[in-house]
């Protein structure tokens, strides 16, 4: 299965958003793990960012990163959300209220609870009522989202936004389970896999003879091994140097999945655009990954020319300028 990327999120102590993390794993930047990122997570509306738990904000913080970059309507996007522990605050704080001789149990805590905590506060955020995965697979739960990220990508011929994210539990949870450092990710994947900032081949094949690839560096081998959503690190780490590579993640031990990186075309992949940044629920743009080739809408009153190619004629500088974003204001009403 064949697919193309069109945005990456990504957030752990040291690479703090794709723009400046891509950098770290290129070797272009020094790795500095010490500060723990806070993510706003501004696009949830300011009642449920204050009810939400940081894995919440932590996913929704590398999601609306990789969307912002994609260019996609978010209210047209599938989602795979994967974690291994999911709400383990959550869990840590029932089991204290239970515990008590009241046993009272905040109903706010109750349904935040569940696995699909995440996906559900994006979809309020967004608004999206496309299909949404949540699933689990312990340390192999990064491959298993994958796969079904990539799989139904392929199957409808449709984008799908997949997010990666495990947050350290309290003690003595994590003593029994244990992360030792938050990690979260985001990619957008999309059927077409011309004009992207790069591809991705997966296969699903047994174990026999391929050992689960490592990261490029000894300080991210041990983010990737201190992390299930880390196992990603390799993939991300190909991404950022625009490298060809083969990655082998473990699947249930006895299966591999072979994912196969490829830079293809524009790869100024570094940030939201101007539009981007602007861009709110509600606000309609269609994917840029299909036809016509070039187009021209409006978007708050402001024209806007999309071109698959990511060649955009600008007025002024009267130019072509090659944009990963795909969107630039030529003129307003």
């Amino acid at each position: 299965m064949q697919v193309g990327i069109l945005g990456v999120g990504l957030l752990a102590p040291g690479l703090e958003g794709w723009a400046a993390g891509r950098e770290v794993l290129a070797g272009k930047r020094p790795f500095d793990p010490r500060t723990l990122p806070d993510p706003d997570a501004s696009l949830l509306p300011a009642n449920e960012r204050r009810r939400s738990s940081d894995c919440v904000r932590w996913a929704v913080q590398v999601a609306q990163e990789a969307m912002a970059q994609s260019v996609l309507d978010p209210q047209e996007v599938a989602t795979v959300f994967a974690s291994s522990g999911g709400e383990m605050e959550v869990l840590d704080k029932l089991c204290r209220a239970l515990a008590t001789s009241e046993r009272v149990v905040s109903p706010t805590l109750f349904h935040q609870s569940v696995h699909n905590t995440a996906a559900g506060y994006w979809g309020i955020a967004t608004s999206c009522q496309q299909s949404s995965t949540a699933l689990s697979c312990y340390d192999d739960s990064c491959a298993a989202g994958l796969l079904e990220a990539v799989t139904y990508a392929c199957v409808e011929e449709r984008p799908v936004l997949f997010v990666a994210y495990d947050l350290p539990a309290p003690e003595p949870l994590n003593g029994a389970r244990p992360i030792a450092s938050a990690f979260a990710t985001a990619l957008v994947f999309t059927p077409l896999v011309e004009q992207v900032f790069a591809t991705a081949e997966v296969t699903l094949t047994a174990a026999a003879g391929r050992d689960v690839s490592h990261a490029f560096s000894q300080e991210f081998e041990r983010l990737r091994l201190d992390n299930p959503a880390a196992r990603l690190l390799p993939v991300l780490q190909a991404l950022a140097m625009e490298r060809r590579a083969m990655i082998n993640l473990n699947l249930l031990d006895d299966q591999r999945l072979i994912v196969k990186t490829r830079s293809a075309g524009c790869s100024r992949m570094a940030g939201p655009c101007a539009c981007s940044i602007r861009w709110r629920p509600g606000m309609r743009r269609r994917s840029v990954a299909g036809p016509p080739r070039t187009e021209t809408r409006t978007i708050r009153s402001a024209t806007v020319a999309v071109c698959r190619c990511r060649l955009v004629w600008s007025m002024p500088p009267r130019r072509w300028v090659c944009m990963w974003d795909c969107l630039i204001a030529i003129g307003r009403r």
